[in-house]
């Protein structure tokens, strides 16, 4: 595989330490040209990996298609990376297209409407939906045999595979899923009132923010609901205890109802833990108009208003080191096996003390970059492999689940009481 990733920043950089510790000899990564919007990140990140001759960096407007098409052809790239923010995503995925290469994403960009109408229908509130971009491409990338595979981090991607494992392994029918995100990651001594964004600042404020989405065959498919909306009381296991959930927008409740409505799937949703403190902090925010991403005049200059406010907010590699706890990210999968009513919780932890020893990463960042790397593994490696557009549901999970056990990137699955 000669590789080349778009977006060096915390994840990427550790999906490239994983991908360097995974194949050390070269047995398949060949070659990963390092790219970001300034050169000198990349290569920090390439100086980073003990200046191992398989990682080049370079510059790259990740927006600039005609740019990402020039590098993959100058240094012969088979498979394309996304690990750019959101909003760049669509170019990324064209850029692969017309060079006829492999792409691989750990998330889709959606546009929500400027007033959405709620309710059933996904199209009803956003202009353009989470995936849509991409499996809407489906017949053109079959046709010239090239394969994208989207969603795979960890939530979504990790989530996915255990799903389709429950679906084929442990139930024989399975009606819901349900992906949860939590933890009980802290900063001792911290104040109450500090705001904690657990990942990239802008994602936070472009997922968590808008309308949120669930799938329930029942009501008709795709239902949108306010932010913050669904809000539950979960137990996670391991010691890590409750959990205030609320849903929000996210590809689960897209791409599993796609391929597990075969296996009997009737509904799925995504929930994730959030500080009480952020939720205050994202309202304010979104009241006052500062997660717009439309240019605003001030004086001469034109600002983007999410942008100041990224740049601005604490950023999450800059608490790794002072947080304890650990993240813990799982779906429960309810069912029948045997005709016996089912439900099992598939999870993986991951242990910020020891991210930040291991892999000089803060847990949020080490879990989705694990979850990618493996992924990436199997396309590198010819075991995930068609023509067309996928998310991981699509592929045998086994493979997978096996890479996890080898690489010590620990799984549970749980039985819980109905």
């Amino acid at each position: 595989m000669r590789m080349m990733l778009v977006g060096a920043g915390a994840v990427g950089e550790s999906i490239l330490k994983i991908l360097q510790w995974r194949d050390q000899e070269g047995a398949w990564l060949e070659y990963v040209l390092v790219c970001d919007f300034e050169r000198k990140r990349a290569q920090e990140v390439v100086e980073k990996l003990d200046r191992d001759d398989r990682f080049e960096a370079a510059a790259v407007n990740a927006t600039e298609k005609e740019a990402m098409i020039r590098l993959i052809r100058m240094h012969q790239i088979d498979f394309l990376m996304d690990a750019a923010p959101p909003f760049a995503s669509n170019y990324i995925f064209d850029a692969a297209y017309e060079t006829g290469i492999d792409y691989g994403n750990m998330g889709t960009w959606s546009v929500p409407m400027e007033h959405p109408a709620y309710g059933p229908g996904i199209e009803n509130s956003y202009e353009e939906p989470m995936t849509k971009y991409n499996f809407d491409r489906f017949d053109a990338w079959k046709k010239r045999g090239n394969m994208a595979l989207i969603c795979m981090g960890i939530d979504p991607g990790v989530v996915n595979v255990f799903a389709k494992y429950a679906a084929t392994q442990l139930l024989d029918e399975i009606r819901e899923v349900h992906v949860k995100d939590g933890g009980n990651l802290s900063v001792p001594g911290s104040d109450p009132d500090d705001i904690m964004f657990g990942f990239n600042v802008w994602t936070v404020l472009d997922e968590v923010m808008n309308p949120n989405v669930e799938y329930d065959a029942s009501r008709g498919g795709l239902l949108v609901d306010r932010p913050f909306a669904g809000k539950e009381v979960w137990e996670m296991p391991d010691g890590v205890g409750q959990n205030t959930l609320v849903k929000v927008e996210h590809e689960e409740v897209v791409t599993m109802p796609r391929y597990l409505k075969q296996y009997g799937l009737q509904r799925a949703t995504f929930k994730i833990s959030l500080d009480e403190s952020l939720i205050t902090a994202l309202k304010v925010i979104d009241k006052l108009g500062l997660r717009s991403i439309h240019p605003v005049r001030i004086g001469e200059t034109e600002v983007i208003p999410r942008d100041v406010v990224a740049a601005c907010a604490p950023q999450p590699g800059d608490i790794g080191s002072e947080m304890t706890g650990e993240m813990l990210v799982g779906v429960q999968c309810i069912g029948k096996k045997d005709g016996m009513d089912k439900s099992y919780f598939l999870y993986q932890a991951f242990d910020n003390q020891e991210s930040m020893k291991r892999w000089g990463s803060q847990a949020v960042v080490a879990q989705t970059g694990f979850g990618a790397a493996l992924a990436i593994e199997l396309i590198g490696k010819g075991i995930w492999k068609d023509a067309g557009v996928y998310s991981p549901e699509y592929f045998d999970p086994l493979p997978y689940m096996a890479l996890m056990d080898e690489s010590g990137y620990e799984y549970h699955i749980e039985e819980m009481k109905l």
